[in-house]
């Protein structure tokens, strides 16, 4: 009987709360409207890029002048199945940028690192998916390009995981 009589107070509860007035909008069209698109917009908010912090560092630091180092630098346009080994890569060689600004006490080291810590910290969560095919170089197998190629390639392959 205790449990039967719990449920009726539940029910009795959620009655009470459907018929407060903040759910008395929900009993016309606008407030429907209303309530349909704050419970959407959150959505498309989670559904952005996960690099979006890493573009805007790479913004920041793409001009800096006080870098001047060749990287391995993957091309934008390797085989779909490569992509995550790419971008590990290239995050890889962020760390030679990393000890770049150290010895040359760049004005940029703080975006350097950020660009780091965030992709370490999305693939440290997420396994290696990639299957290593023939296809796939090893990061030293790609050129060496300045370091503004270098950021260019990187925001390109970047873009084109966050579609």
């Amino acid at each position: 009987q205790k449990t039967y009589l719990d449920c009726v107070c539940l029910q009795y509860l959620l009655y009470r709360l459907l018929n407060s007035h903040c759910f008395c909008l929900l009993k016309n069209g606008m407030g429907l409207i209303i309530f349909f698109l704050c419970a959407y917009v959150p959505k498309t908010e989670a559904a952005h890029c996960k690099w979006a912090e890493v573009l805007k560092d790479l913004e920041r630091i793409k001009t800096s002048k006080d870098i001047d180092v060749s990287l391995y630098t993957a091309n934008a346009d390797e085989d779909e199945e490569c992509q995550e080994l790419v971008m590990r890569c290239f995050f890889l060689e962020t760390e030679v940028i990393i000890q770049e600004c150290r010895i040359k006490n760049c004005s940029k080291t703080q975006d350097v690192w950020n660009i780091w810590k965030n992709g370490h910290e999305s693939l440290k969560n997420n396994k290696l998916t990639s299957t290593k095919s023939k296809k796939c170089k090893e990061c030293e197998e790609y050129e060496e390009k300045n370091f503004t190629e270098f950021v260019q390639n990187f925001v390109k392959v970047i873009q084109r995981d966050c579609k």
